[in-house]
């Protein structure tokens, strides 16, 4: 019988020590480390030594196929997936507690089995009659959906052996599944990774498609080791805020498909809608003719997408002011800021920034820049911008503006949405055919902000209105050269 060799591992990141430490070197969190017994992680079978096989190596060269594909129903879905389901593939799709995951699988799994294929969802944390509740509520009581209450990989695979092989598996979620070939509790980082390690190869003999339900921690990671991410095919992320009814499923990884891709839904009293045109959903409740929001034209994946960055820029009584965002990077406010106030002569330093992303979306790339500072000026100086204008590119340290990529497709979203202009890079106005808008280039952001500065209305005592004023290259401020004379 073999020793037994206990070890402390990190429930946070996976890593493995010889004992306990109140913090874990590698994910620098604190007691995350748990003592677990690493005897029974490997099965004895696959300890015994045995002679290697050969097996035949292939060169480059030759056909390829595309992988064969089954679609959910749901054209969101498929459009994150990259088409549908991939025969003998496992997805992981994580999210925070209530925001809709079992919901959107529920719904996945019925349309999947009207359609005439064997589905299957196996829950590790709900009865059989809470899921027939939520597929009650959801008007999917009639669906053919086989369920399960079981949290045993070995039963599990057993069962789903027997007959024709399913097409789609569910289980949620593999931190509740649990494996006879590691000696340790449920929910551990052993025991998911065996267990995760379990179910893919059945997936892969089998060729029936898995998704893994995972949860995340309080900084929106999937719990669980890493190397669970690494081991499936895909990785998605259900996000959403609490108060808004929109629903973002995210492509963090995906092995058959791109991996910037977005699927919008709408949670409602019956479950998720499909939302297939985004910009118009997220631009349905702007308030138009208000200082500080502006409509930026971005690109998620494929897919062009307009959303309203809303922007307040107040006077701080406090010794360092605030700056809060939500839905878009800390360090790129703090970047367009810097640069407003070293290049173009706006002074916020004495001022509260807040900047948010309407309707729960979140912003990843720089495109959003220019939309974000013309929404900051726009706020400061209490000028209005226009309400059929859209607003895209990167701002450059130096105040330049960068072009993006897409412009075209972002330019058409907008036409098609009813805007009738558009303030883009200078240098991006020879890629565009003819999109139907009225196009004002600008090639630094000196410019922008002296044409939303002279609009402006300035509240009080006049001093944000001077705080906006944009200074020349190599010019002196107009309040420094008073201070002089």
């Amino acid at each position: 019988m073999a020793k037994s060799t206990l070890s402390f591992v990190c429930q946070n990141c996976g890593a493995a020590y010889n004992r306990w430490q109140g913090k874990c070197e590698s994910c620098s969190e604190w007691n995350t480390l748990a003592e677990e017994d690493s005897t029974g992680n490997v099965p004895v079978s696959i300890r015994s030594k045995r002679k290697g096989r050969t097996f035949a190596l292939e060169s480059l060269s030759g056909k390829s196929h595309d992988a064969p594909r089954l679609s959910s129903g749901m054209v969101e879905l498929d459009r994150v997936t990259g088409g549908g389901f991939v025969r003998g593939s496992v997805l992981l799709v994580g999210g925070d507690p209530g925001i809709g995951k079992s919901t959107l699988l529920t719904q996945a799994t019925s349309m999947l089995a009207r359609a005439g294929h064997r589905a299957v969802y196996i829950s590790g944390e709900e009865a059989v009659a809470q899921v027939r509740l939520r597929a009650e509520r959801l008007g999917l009581a009639n669906a053919p959906v086989q369920l399960a209450s079981e949290t045993s990989v070995e039963d599990i695979v057993s069962t789903l052996s027997e007959g024709t092989v399913p097409r789609l598996i569910v289980i949620d979620s593999i931190q509740t599944m649990w494996t006879d070939t590691v000696e340790s509790a449920p929910g551990t980082v052993t025991q998911v990774r065996a267990s995760a390690q379990a179910l893919i190869r059945f997936a892969k003999k089998t060729g029936a498609a898995i998704i893994l339900v995972g949860h995340v921690t309080k900084d929106g990671q999937i719990a669980g080791p890493r190397v669970v991410e690494h081991m499936v095919d895909a990785v998605l992320s259900f996000e959403g805020e609490g108060s808004q009814q929109f629903r973002i499923l995210r492509a963090v990884k995906n092995r058959f498909g791109p991996t910037d891709e977005i699927g919008v839904f709408e949670m409602t009293g019956l479950g998720l809608r499909e939302v297939s045109n985004p910009s118009e959903l997220f631009l349905s409740e702007r308030d138009l003719g208000s200082p500080g929001t502006a409509v930026f034209a971005g690109i998620e994946g494929t897919r062009p997408v307009l959303v309203e960055l809303q922007a307040l820029v107040a006077p701080t009584s406090l010794g360092t002011p605030r700056r809060a965002v939500v839905g878009w990077d800390p360090s790129r406010l703090s970047m367009v800021l810097a640069v407003l106030e070293a290049h173009c002569g706006v002074k916020l330093s004495g001022h509260d920034v807040y900047l948010n992303v309407a309707g729960g979306l979140r912003i990843q790339e720089p495109a959003a820049d220019l939309a974000a500072a013309a929404a900051l000026v726009s706020s400061l100086v209490n000028a209005p911008l226009p309400t059929d204008a859209v607003y895209f590119g990167e701002v450059s340290l130096s105040g330049a503006i960068r072009p993006v990529a897409q412009t075209s497709a972002r330019l058409k979203e907008a036409a098609k949405l009813g805007f009738g202009r558009a303030v883009l890079p200078e240098s991006a106005r020879g890629d565009v055919s003819d999109a139907g808008l009225a196009l004002n280039s600008v090639g630094g952001l000196t410019t922008l902000v002296a044409e939303i500065a002279a609009r402006g209305t300035p509240r009080g005592n006049h001093q944000t209105q001077r705080d906006a004023e944009p200074v020349e290259k190599n010019a002196t401020p107009a309040r420094f050269r008073r201070e002089k004379g």
